[in-house]
């Protein structure tokens, strides 16, 4: 079953857009996508195709998209000497309208949007012609929690948007901007119609769709928009759904999460999922990886690929977590060179454990490089888990979006901040992560406590830590080594090439 959906995705994604270069789409504007022509929507067995076109979509994660999404937090550094100047600037809070992955991500999420408001209508025809309503709800309410998670991502980056609410294009030329408060209510209003028509199962429970959203998927969604309007009370109400529904556990193995045992695991509400189908050649759908890999590496598997070293963990981060006496979470989130270490010894960090070094547990040499210091471990495949034959830098490894652990730290968010909840306790709900991480239990657990641990456990991870400071005001905390953090640079400005397209937009 899983195989034929990857299959059915791969076919999809080929009708839908094609697979191409993200370079190549540089200049494209969304379109509405065309899924076939003659179709005969009185075949009710196929329209599932629909909304499998846009998982295709979805999956189709543009690499340049989660670089820009994330880099700004002080968990996280771009990597330096290389030809992304502007977006080693964007890292220190100067921006350039007019830069191409600020343009290109625009036009990514917008596109992928469109692209589900016609899946949507696609689906529409089926039921119209006779297909079962309930499916059609499930299905139509499964796009709308995908086209919420662009949505989401688009508002973090520049704060006030256009919404778009149908797969007409030409609806963003007369559009409002919405504030990025109304852009939250209404990812929340559009979570609270999708979640009665959808699966009360984990995403690896589906046997339809793998992986497919559900009902905790779609309250994750809420629960963060709410979380972005401060909304605590709605937090706790989306996140103790989530927790005492009793079906999510966290991952006993922090290491082994983000590689290839960890694929869709019991911790997984949303994940971008890839396969090379297990064999050396032929079919393969894959996640760039290339762009937080080592330069320079020697890999266990001679022939393994490098990568382009455009992406490091923070030296604060790392200093932060030996001071706390992390171990796991350290070791996996952070890949060390000997010029890291050396820099960490500068410091007076003479007696690092004996994990930090500059190879890994699965035998991988991370040789030292000129763009970084350190690379993402969360982003790191050891070279012994590739199929043979795939040589690509994380070949095959799905991209983790949404986690229990960032849900249960949500929650505890939420009660310290004066919410009420009775799924469990604050103190249970960090503690909870941090027993995984052979981490002593809390208890009385303040808000700060939890941001800490909300930085231990989900730095890398979609900018979690930059757009945390931002809401609570935190803000001289992204001002560090050599950076200065002011308010007017908590949003990027808009695309240049959009403001002169779009007549509502203006920076």
């Amino acid at each position: 079953m899983k195989k034929i959906f990857y299959y059915k995705i791969m076919i999809m994604v080929v009708v839908l857009s094609g697979i191409t270069a993200c370079e190549n789409k540089l200049q494209e504007n969304p379109e509405n996508v065309s899924f076939t022509g003659d179709i005969d929507y009185s075949v009710s067995d196929n329209m599932i195709l629909p909304v499998i076109g846009a998982y295709g979509k979805f999956n189709e994660l543009q690499w340049e998209n989660f670089p820009l999404i994330s880099v700004r937090g002080d968990d996280v550094n771009a990597g330096g000497l290389g030809d992304q100047q502007p977006y080693a600037d964007t890292d220190n809070f100067t921006y350039d309208t007019n830069y191409w992955m600020y343009n290109s991500v625009w036009l990514n999420f917008y596109g992928d949007i469109i692209s589900y408001y016609t899946a949507i209508d696609e689906i529409n025809k089926y039921r119209d012609a006779g297909a079962s309503s309930t499916m059609a709800d499930q299905y139509i309410a499964e796009v709308k929690t995908l086209s919420a998670f662009s949505l989401f991502q688009l508002s973090r980056l520049w704060g006030s948007i256009l919404i778009p609410t149908s797969a007409d294009r030409s609806e963003l030329l007369v559009k409002q901007v919405a504030t990025k408060a109304e852009v939250m209510q209404f990812i929340s209003d559009q979570m609270d119609e999708a979640i009665p028509y959808l699966p009360d199962l984990r995403p690896n429970e589906r046997q339809d769709i793998v992986g497919g959203v559900t009902k905790y998927t779609a309250l994750a969604m809420k629960a963060l928009a709410n979380l972005e309007m401060k909304n605590y009370p709605g937090v706790a109400a989306a996140t103790g759904q989530i927790i005492s529904s009793g079906k999510f556990t966290l991952d006993p193995d922090f290491y082994e999460l983000f590689k290839i045992p960890g694929k869709l695991s019991d911790e997984s509400l949303l994940e971008f999922q890839y396969t090379d189908q297990g064999t050396g050649s032929g079919p393969n759908t894959s996640y760039l990886y290339a762009f937080f890999g080592p330069q320079n590496w020697t890999p266990a598997v001679a022939g393994a690929g490098a990568g382009w070293g455009f992406y490091e963990p923070s030296k604060k981060y790392i200093e932060f977590m030996l001071d706390r006496g992390e171990t796991v979470r350290l070791e996996t989130s952070v890949i060390f060179t000997n010029r890291g270490i050396a820099e960490l010894e500068a410091d007076g960090y003479t007696n690092l454990p004996s994990f930090v070094s500059n190879t890994t547990r699965d035998g991988d040499v991370f040789d030292d490089y000129p763009r970084a210091l350190f690379a993402s471990g969360k982003h790191y495949l050891p070279s012994n888990q590739l199929i043979p034959g795939r040589t690509s830098y994380g070949s095959n490894n799905n991209f983790r979006a949404i986690r229990y652990a960032e849900v249960l730290l949500m929650y505890a968010e939420a009660l310290t901040q004066g919410a009420s909840g009775s799924a469990m306790t604050a103190d249970q709900a960090v503690n909870l992560v941090r027993t995984r991480s052979n981490m002593p239990a809390l208890s009385g657990v303040t808000n700060q406590q939890v941001m800490d641990e909300k930085f231990a456990e989900l730095a890398m991870e979609w900018g979690i830590r930059y757009y945390d400071m931002i809401r609570l005001g935190n803000t001289s905390a992204l001002s560090y080594d050599g950076r200065t953090f002011t308010e007017d640079k908590a949003y990027l400005p808009y695309p240049q090439t959009q403001v002169d397209q779009l007549p509502n937009l203006t920076n």
